[in-house]
């Protein structure tokens, strides 16, 4: 069984997101999304607020998707849920340059796990969390970014 993991922060989870799990889904026989808690970073939602959001757009796609929180270190967790694979979302060169370091990385960790990259569809190059948030934040319109479902979460955050 092949199994992919798709790590993030998902802080919150965006359209951009939600189409690469659609195109990973094929790739793997089963999809685990860890949703990190991130040291690195101060999200905005909980990580059980974020593993609920996640939950919540996944579920059409059934039991091939698992998704769950994590804290340790990614190749950690990988091998915790028997992935044989990292997928990763490329929006942008400046995103390739920080998954080619991580990967290279990770590869010295684990040289059995492979990272694949895909690329973002076009559409959805330039959403991020952190411009989704500050859209938000500013009274600006996120429905393309996000589902409506996030959508609402959001906005109630921000008191929008």
């Amino acid at each position: 069984m092949r199994i992919g993991l798709y790590p993030g922060t998902f802080d919150p989870i965006t359209n951009g997101h939600s189409d690469i799990i659609g195109r990973a889904v094929k790739l793997v026989d089963r999809l685990v999304i860890g949703v990190a808690r991130n040291i690195g970073k101060t999200p905005m939602f909980t990580l059980e607020e974020r593993v609920e959001m996640v939950r919540e757009e996944t579920r059409h796609l059934g039991d091939m998707v698992e998704v769950a929180a994590f804290d340790s270190l990614l190749m950690h967790y990988a091998q915790e849920v028997g992935a044989s694979m990292i997928i990763r979302g490329l929006r942008a060169v400046a995103d390739f340059e920080y998954e080619f370091q991580m990967t290279a990385m990770n590869q010295q960790l684990n040289r059995e796990l492979e990272t694949v990259f895909l690329m973002a569809d076009p559409r959805h190059q330039a959403i991020a969390s952190r411009l989704v948030k500050e859209i938000a934040q500013l009274g600006g319109n996120i429905a393309p970014f996000v589902s409506e479902s996030v959508a609402t979460r959001l906005l109630a955050k921000v008191g929008n």
